[in-house]
């Protein structure tokens, strides 16, 4: 699930997300939440704080379209994240050229060093996944697994696959697994 800047710089936000599990009975390590950088630059310590309070209760904190933007690795080291999504500009030119391939490894191996675990956006051809899974990727989300579908048939294609092969551990993810 994607979160504003707006939700994420309300007091009450991580308490009103605990509350809805709760109320829906869905347990926490289903849940994971996107933040992208801009959200986290609208205030750092208040983000600090609702980020360590959900992950606290269980659930999954990703930054998303990392690589883009205002990167920092500061917020890598800062917040209690639990993936990593690498921006799909660096996958789209990963077979053709060198520093997106160059990046993409580095992305991977020092997300993997923080214990993180590593979502490619923007997988277009079995070629990209090859490179990706010989980096050690993940999941990754795109076009080679799915084009958008509308809500009725995404329940078709999620029982099409098994949960096994939509990821290696934990709730299921909505990308799909590398491996």
């Amino acid at each position: 699930m994607n979160v504003s800047t707006k939700q994420l710089r309300s007091s009450d936000f991580p308490a009103l997300v605990i509350k809805v599990l709760e109320e829906c009975g869905l347990q926490a390590p289903w849940l994971e939440l996107e933040l992208t950088e801009t959200a986290l630059m609208a205030n750092l310590d208040e983000a600090a704080i609702a980020i360590e309070t959900l992950r606290n209760a269980g659930i999954r904190i990703s930054i998303d379209d990392f690589g883009t933007g205002y990167s920092s690795l500061g917020y890598l080291r800062r917040f209690s994240f639990t993936s990593l999504k690498m921006d799909r500009s660096f996958v789209a030119d990963l077979t053709a050229n060198a520093k997106s391939l160059a990046v993409a490894q580095g992305l991977i191996s020092l997300a993997h060093n923080l214990q993180l675990k590593v979502t490619a956006e923007g997988v277009e051809t079995q070629e990209q996944l090859d490179v990706l899974r010989q980096y050690g990727c993940d999941q990754f989300q795109g076009f080679l697994a799915s084009r958008p579908v509308r809500a009725e048939a995404f329940r078709e294609l999620l029982e099409r696959r098994s949960v096994s092969s939509l990821t290696q551990d934990g709730p299921p993810s909505y990308a799909a697994a590398v491996d």
